[in-house]
């Protein structure tokens, strides 16, 4: 398993700049913003998929530092209910496939997106219960009518070009847990998977390792972030919490550097967890801990990761 970054927590500086910083960090994995969110200046993707050259010489910055490409990551939603914005986040979308396929980068990672309520509405509309019997409804309009025929289209489109396709389970997306997910992939194919990021999960209630354990193969790509969820505020509002993140003193829960959220053993039954289903890619640090900076919050990410991780696969005789 190899340690990487999203250099998204880098968007302020060059390409080449964010990778000497990843580089100096000691990872050997960048993953990279490729348009809407977070939308990155790293990643000319229409200039990348016009020019052999402008590839190479992309793909030259990257390995002269000693790393790889991971992933490239368009996070938005294609299912929008404004067909303006479906129209853009597909096409974003569609464009980063080629260029993963240009570029030999196996995985995409985005959101399953989400649609509106019924046709005509404007705003997505996520539902997280089943009564009012509208929410069903809603619910069925939005899986049947909507997200299966879109992402059986994509998973087509993937295949085609060798391509897999991570979806990352959040909260306000359709696909934000261990069933949207499966629901999803068994709907629409095997190159729909799963980019998995336990900060999201945490503070749900969800256990990492269950879900890793119930996921399996369907776990394409792996976020390294924590997320801390305070017991006292908890107790009073539960976790489902739309504060400004930065109000960390009010909130529920908020994204945390791996080890502020949850100890080493935590994160070592998850490296654990991830080897025992056969995941043998790149953990990659998303940083998002707003009282860290960038560089604390890598350095200190890399450090835990490196006592949780398991680096080399075991011989034979380890299972007699």
């Amino acid at each position: 398993m190899q340690i990487g970054v999203f250099i998204a927590l880098y968007r302020n500086l060059s390409f080449e700049a964010a990778l000497d910083r990843a580089a100096a960090a000691g990872v050997t994995a960048v993953e990279i913003g490729s348009g809407s969110f977070p939308d990155s200046p790293h990643c000319p993707v229409a200039a990348l998929l016009e020019s052999e050259d402008a590839r190479e010489a992309y793909w030259q910055a990257v390995r002269s530092r000693g790393l790889t490409i991971s992933a490239f990551s368009c996070h938005n939603n294609p299912i929008h209910p404004d067909p303006e914005v479906a129209e853009r986040d597909d096409m974003v979308l569609r464009k980063n496939i080629q260029l993963a396929n240009k570029m030999g980068v196996p995985v995409v990672v985005t959101f399953s997106g989400l649609p509106g309520g019924a046709p005509g509405d404007r705003t997505p509309n996520w539902v997280t219960c089943p009564w009012p019997t509208i929410f069903s409804e809603v619910l069925d309009y939005q899986w049947n009518e909507v997200a299966i025929p879109y992402w059986r289209e994509i998973n087509q489109y993937a295949a085609d070009h060798g391509i897999k396709i991570a979806l990352e389970m959040h909260p306000g997306f359709l696909v934000y847990n261990v069933h949207t997910m499966l629901r999803l992939r068994e709907a629409a194919g095997p190159q729909i998977g799963c980019n998995f990021d336990p900060s999201h999960l945490f503070w749900n209630g969800v256990d990492p390792v269950a879900a890793i354990r119930r996921l399996g193969e369907a776990i394409f790509h792996v976020h390294g972030k924590d997320t801390y969820v305070d017991p006292y505020n908890t107790a009073v509002n539960g976790c489902m919490d739309h504060k400004p993140y930065r109000g960390v003193a009010e909130r529920s829960w908020g994204f945390r550097t791996i080890g502020y959220g949850h100890d080493t053993k935590v994160w070592k039954d998850i490296m654990s967890a991830l080897r025992l289903i056969g995941y043998d890619y790149v953990v990659s640090i998303e940083h998002e801990d707003p009282l860290m900076t960038s560089d604390e919050g890598l350095a200190k990410a890399i450090d835990a990761l490196k006592q949780a991780y398991i680096v080399d696969q075991p011989g034979d005789m380890f299972w007699v």
